[in-house]
């Protein structure tokens, strides 16, 4: 009897463990919404990573390398991913949303472990524009999980003031993305730096968009134009885990009255757990 119980208490605990390695995997729902006015701004799908905060994309007054060109002047993310997954090989990285235009939103979930994963970074291209985006500079400067894999943060607001321009091409409506008629290949480089600023913005004023509206800018540095919204829970460890623990107890059970010519003893089991 004693065995017996000594027997459930080692499955419980291995149960347990296993729980508590599955308690730290969390579902997040990431939704982003567009608080431009109308006939105003367009977002290119957000690119996010939730990592150990090491990749930094960018960084202020500095020359803009690949990995944030590529999102600032086409919204593609084909080389910040890649830089991403080379910075922190166990980031969980992912997209949100296609164009995302004024009044709209969109949402994405994913598996994140909050113990190894704690801090999230973004990027999406501010359309039209020729390298305009949205991101954050630190890649600690947002934890969303606290040291209990709690949301340390529910979201992230956007004003126009926290527009950054590349300064990796000049703007030009003809060769801006998202613009009827405009070609993004023929880029001009415009040699700056990275650096707050959306005034370039005006450019684009009347222009036909891709979105099949009018641009009117309507901006400005107070203005509410982009929110990313976070909601988790825990994931639950399957039925499967748990069973298991108790069939790995099951077994060793059997082993053990055979090894004992099918007689288990109280003595016998004191020293094995």
């Amino acid at each position: 009897m004693m065995f017996q119980t000594r027997l459930m208490l080692t499955a419980l605990a291995v149960g347990l463990t296993s729980l508590s390695v599955q308690a730290d995997t969390v579902s997040v729902t990431v939704t982003i919404q567009n608080l431009s006015p109308a006939n105003s701004l367009s977002f290119a799908p957000l690119r996010l990573g939730f990592g150990n905060g090491t990749f930094d994309a960018f960084n202020n007054g500095q020359v803009a390398t690949s990995p944030i060109i590529s999102v600032a002047e086409g919204g593609s993310g084909t080389e910040w991913f890649p830089a991403f997954r080379s910075a922190e090989p166990n980031a969980v990285l992912g997209s949100v949303g296609g164009a995302l235009l004024p009044g709209t939103t969109a949402s994405n979930t994913f598996l994140v472990d909050s113990s190894v994963n704690r801090f999230f970074t973004f990027s999406t291209m501010v359309i039209p524009s020729n390298d305009l985006f949205l991101g954050n500079d630190s890649p600690t400067r947002y934890q969303l999980f606290d040291a209990n894999g709690n949301l340390a943060i529910t979201s992230i607001n956007q004003k126009g003031r926290d527009i950054w321009n590349a300064g990796s091409e000049a703007a030009n409506p003809l060769n801006a993305a998202f613009v009827v008629g405009g070609n993004n290949d023929l880029r001009t480089s415009e040699n700056g730096v990275v650096e707050f600023s959306f005034s370039e913005l005006s450019a684009f004023n009347g222009v036909n968009t891709s979105g099949g509206y009018i641009f009117d800018t309507q901006i400005s540095n107070d203005s509410d134009i982009y929110r990313i919204s976070f909601q988790s829970q825990a994931v639950p460890a399957p039925p499967a885990v748990v069973l298991g623990a108790f069939g790995m107890a099951l077994v060793g059970l059997v082993r053990r009255r055979r090894g004992n010519g099918g007689e288990v003893s109280d003595t016998a089991s004191e020293g094995c757990f």
